[in-house]
């Protein structure tokens, strides 16, 4: 039977026979799917629960093996042109997905900057960090979500299997996202007795470095969303736009170093316009001045200093996420979606479990005296956390499957929509530099597009070649990733 073209994980199906294999050991007999391979994630997998092994781990806690091929054998008995039509596939879901969580991030970011306005200023419940630590602790509910959906579509799976599998995919991507590379060992439970007396854990597993880089990545983007609260009321309105948007420059800025990414003239020129653009909303029309009211020089100048640093720090975090936290080049879109919203969660638990102690202090010291919202504040709040945790886990698929410039130069859309927003509530008009200043981040959205689109088209040739030549490695196929470790 030839393999489903259609899945996301085509030529490793565990319920069809790859074309050619025709051993005596394969021949007639149905294969119980493994948890190195992503069932879970196959939205058209052919899984019989009811013809497989009631656990992925066999009696001596180690994960089942029923398959022992090697990613050399794959190679060898896939035919080239299904290769190369799955990475084709893979290409045009990533596109189709990133197209989603960017318009996903751009509605729920409108929407959640709106009703945070309302609670803030109309409402009067302005408490910026219990805000701040609403809104990033709503993000622990990411990976329950998600999971609620892989359970419904995977709802012939008993529960105990399924949750196996669950942990091993979290486990595997994270191995893979610790050392940046596919070809990685699995990391797995060894028998024996330590001399403790206890079992061994093998030392690859990726868990101490996730919590390594979850407490990083945290602290990065808690610094720069504060420093905004911070300099709210000691710089003026048009100042804090357009330094805090500059985040896209630092962003490509720390992604040459970080990232190895290379000078890219289109790249470049379209960050530039982005800014451009930013600065013709803040300061178009010819009064940069307003807003400051009874602000002096020196404190406009510190809290220019504060969001400043805000705007390096989250550029920062952008791309410490991105090469720390995502998976390598080659992964499947959907291990990419599904491991960003994992590690969206571990930032969520970090919040709640650690960045609540400033609350008592803040309270305490007077700064922020803590108040529970109650009536239409409270409904409001609880729909901005709501839309927050909607466009934190947008964002960070979107930066995912594409690239920190790409993510950042498209968040500065909303700049242009919040705008429009705010003309239909209040039936205020854009001014003249608002809409010129929304024309060029547009411009420049078109041109990273397509840059962005261009490199992909690039990347995938370069991995069509790989698979014609037969190469492996980190160069090989997302589809034989799990697989490259079971021997």
């Amino acid at each position: 039977m030839a393999p489903d073209t259609h899945s996301s994980h085509p030529l490793l199906d565990p319920s069809s026979s790859l074309p050619h294999a025709n051993s005596n050991d394969d021949r007639g007999r149905r294969r119980t799917p493994s948890p190195y391979h992503p069932v879970l994630y196959d939205s058209e997998s052919n899984f019989d629960p009811s013809a497989a092994d009631p656990s992925p781990f066999s009696s001596s806690g180690r994960p089942s093996n029923p398959r022992r091929t090697t990613s050399t054998s794959l190679r060898s008995i896939t035919p080239v042109p299904l290769a190369a039509q799955a990475l084709h596939l893979d290409t045009t879901l990533r596109y189709r997905l990133a197209a989603f969580f960017l318009l996903v991030s751009l509605v729920t970011f409108t929407v959640q900057t709106e009703l945070a306005s309302i609670v803030q200023h109309d409402l009067g419940w302005d408490k910026a960090y219990c805000m701040l630590y609403l809104t990033h602790g709503s993000w622990v509910f990411l990976f329950p979500l998600q999971l609620a959906v892989l359970r419904l579509l995977k709802r012939e799976i008993p529960w105990r299997p399924f949750w196996r599998q669950v942990l091993w995919e979290v486990r595997v991507v994270g191995s893979m996202v610790e050392h940046q590379k596919l070809d990685v060992q699995t990391p797995r439970r060894r028998r024996g007795r330590s001399r403790g007396g206890g079992h061994q854990q093998q030392a690859n597993s990726p868990w101490r470095y996730l919590v390594y880089t979850t407490a990083g990545v945290t602290c990065a983007l808690t610094v720069a969303g504060l420093s905004w609260y911070l300099a709210v009321s000691m710089t003026t309105p048009s100042d804090l736009t357009a330094i805090y948007n500059c985040s896209a420059f630092f962003a490509y800025a720390f992604s040459i170093p970080l990232l190895k990414e290379r000078l890219h003239m289109g790249k470049i020129v379209a960050v530039a316009i982005a800014i451009l653009g930013v600065l013709i909303v803040a300061y178009g029309d010819g009064n940069p001045d307003s807003g400051a009211g009874e602000i002096n020089g020196g404190t406009r100048f510190l809290g220019n200093i504060i969001i400043g640093v805000g705007s390096v720090l989250y550029g920062l975090y952008e791309v410490l996420y991105k090469r720390f936290a995502c998976p390598p080049e080659g992964t499947s879109a959907f291990r990419s979606v599904t491991f960003a919203n994992t590690f969206g969660s571990m930032i969520g638990v970090f919040t709640i479990f650690v960045l609540w102690i400033p609350i008592p202090i803040l309270h305490w010291t007077g700064i922020e005296p803590f108040e529970v919202p109650t009536g239409r504040a409270a409904w409001l709040l609880f729909w901005s956390i709501v839309m927050n945790m909607s466009f934190a886990g947008s964002f960070l698929v979107l930066i995912s499957l594409t690239s920190p410039v790409f993510s950042s130069v498209a968040s500065l859309l909303t700049i242009f929509i919040v705008a429009m927003s705010d003309w239909f509530m209040t039936g205020k008009p854009l001014s003249g530099a608002s809409m010129l200043g929304g024309v060029f981040i547009m411009m420049a959205f078109g041109l990273l597009s397509w840059s962005t689109w261009k490199e992909m088209e690039e990347e995938e040739a370069r991995r069509r070649r790989v698979v014609a030549a037969g190469g492996g490695g980190e160069e090989d196929v997302e589809d034989s990733e799990s697989d490259k470790d079971e021997v």
